[in-house]
């Protein structure tokens, strides 16, 4: 190949669309699309219809500042996004629930379209003996209480080495006025469910005898206080689906390996967290443990670090974004070998010959 140059060059995939989120929904429509923005590409922007009037206010103002051939927000329901999904794309970014995201995909691959799916799952949390139990306990309720469970990556549920799991239990209970306030539903550290068939779907899995902290709910506002349950089992209702909600199953456990095991038998996390001392056991888990991201002696905060992708992986999504990565998920890169017209090297035509067949192998090493 020589003398010759070799060079790649990002270019935009075209015209994508970007399906936003209810749980956040500027940071989780935005960032996409920012993101898309800088590639190089054209968008159309579906926010979703459940937060009505922030759909509005971003359609409003986005609207208002770009030309339509280059970013129009489109509003509406599910004939809306159906009707767009049925347009060809060249990209697809969805954020949303697994279910929706399999409808996303076979709808792209009517068009051999690609796509980065933002999806979710249960997110385990381990804790064992050696961890710091009053800080560990304050970490998991911000991340699980944080927009009263309403967020992608909390945790969905604690695993608690059993000589801790009474004492982490208290912990946890002993948190709940510190992040929601001494009232949750009077308190502005804490939200609402985002409508009632989630509220309804939230309070069907609540065991009433197996509440430790919370378990009320008040349909009139979609309230549901921060509920931890214990004793809980891996066939129990809450341990069957996404909780997306403010509560918090704990199990106790004795055996890692069990512990793991029941994990790995479920769909991917989109994220993982464990809080332990000890670097043995942290690498341990993340070697066996396949997740989207997550951290050590901590939950949530990976999300902050732009330099670090942010995806799932299996059932909780497919691509990643944030910062490069970002850019990276809405570019195409072309790969290019330039030549002068100058030197040919008789090798690569015909006829063929013994000493080509040698030269080759030589230079090939």
């Amino acid at each position: 190949m020589r003398p010759a140059t070799s060079r790649i060059i990002p270019e935009p995939l075209g015209a994508a669309l970007v399906i936003g989120a209810w749980n956040y929904p500027y940071q989780l429509t935005l960032a996409p699309l920012v993101a898309a923005m800088a590639a190089g590409n054209a968008c159309i922007v579906k926010p979703s219809e459940l937060p009505a009037r922030t759909s509005a206010a971003l359609a409003e103002t986005l609207n208002a500042a770009f030309d339509p051939a280059y970013l129009q927000v489109v509003e509406g329901g599910v004939p809306e996004t159906e009707a767009l999904l049925a347009c060809r794309f060249d990209k697809i970014f969805f954020t949303g629930s697994t279910t929706v995201g399999r409808i996303v995909a076979r709808a792209a691959a009517e068009n051999l379209t690609p796509v980065t799916l933002e999806l979710g799952g249960k997110s385990p949390c381990f804790v064992f003996a050696d961890a710091d139990l009053a800080v560990t306990a304050r970490r998991i309720g911000w991340g699980k209480w944080l927009n009263a469970g309403q967020t992608c990556i909390a945790p969905d549920y604690v695993l608690a080495e059993r000589p801790v799991y009474e004492a982490l239990l208290a912990e946890l209970v002993r948190q709940i006025p510190a992040i929601a306030g001494a009232d949750p539903k009077t308190s502005d550290s804490y939200v609402r469910i985002i409508n009632r068939r989630n509220l309804d779907r939230l309070t069907r899995l609540i065991d009433p005898g197996k509440v430790v902290a919370g378990g009320d709910f008040d349909a009139a506002e979609n309230y549901l206080a921060p509920t931890i349950l214990r004793d809980v089992g891996w066939d129990d209702p809450v341990m069957q689906e996404e909780i997306f909600g403010p509560i918090l199953p704990v199990i106790p456990f004795d055996d890692l390996g069990h512990a793991v095991a029941a994990i790995k038998a479920r769909p991917k996390p989109l994220s993982f967290y464990a809080f332990t001392r000890s670097r043995a056991l942290q690498e341990r888990l993340l070697g066996e443990v396949s997740f989207g991201g997550g951290c050590i002696n901590d939950v949530v905060m990976h999300i902050t670090n732009t330099n670090l992708p942010f995806g799932g992986v299996g059932g909780s999504g497919m691509g990643s974004y944030h910062s490069e990565a970002g850019f990276r998920a809405f570019s195409h890169y072309k790969s290019v070998l330039a030549r002068p017209f100058r030197f040919e090297a008789p090798v690569r035509y015909p006829p063929r010959a013994p000493w080509k067949a040698a030269l080759i192998r030589w230079l090939l090493g």
